[in-house]
């Protein structure tokens, strides 16, 4: 079950929302030491991601994400090996705003217990002009909640 809600300031970050997304851990996701592979933490935190992108957006009236972000940079800290069972809560927030980039940042709990960490830097990207983009002022508005900018 995948559950997208907003969430409450934490002392990690205490911006006025967070995007919680709950994501399954699937089989294929393990590695031969029974646990989450290291390389899958960016699967999910990218199921996440695209959930507060494409549907939280677009609950809200927003397709413009549609038109591309890619990935500039990512970073993940591994705080404890996650085993398969219940899904993991996956918390975002924005870190970062400016012009032509933000910064989406991460917490993955396992069993109520924080497993890691991540930031992945987003570039808005004009897919059919094959080039960046800035953000535009609806998408700025979007994010600016996570972001704890008013």
């Amino acid at each position: 079950m995948r559950l997208a809600r907003i969430g409450s300031p934490t002392a990690s970050s205490p911006v006025t929302e967070r995007f919680i997304y709950d994501v399954s851990v699937r089989w294929s996701d393990m590695d031969a030491y029974g646990h989450v592979n290291n390389a899958r933490f960016l699967t999910l935190y990218e199921e996440a991601r695209v959930a507060m992108f494409f549907i939280g957006a677009r609950e809200r009236g927003l397709g413009s994400f549609e038109e591309g972000i890619v990935i500039a940079r990512h970073e993940i800290d591994y705080l404890r090996p996650v085993d398969f069972g219940e899904p993991v809560r996956i918390e975002m927030w924005i870190s970062e705003l400016r012009t032509a980039a933000f910064t989406v940042s991460y917490e993955l709990f396992d069993d109520g217990v924080l497993a890691s960490r991540a930031k992945s830097v987003c570039v808005p990207y004009n897919l059919a002009a094959g080039h960046p983009r800035r953000l535009t002022p609806e998408e700025r508005d979007f994010l600016k909640p996570y972001a704890g900018v008013a």
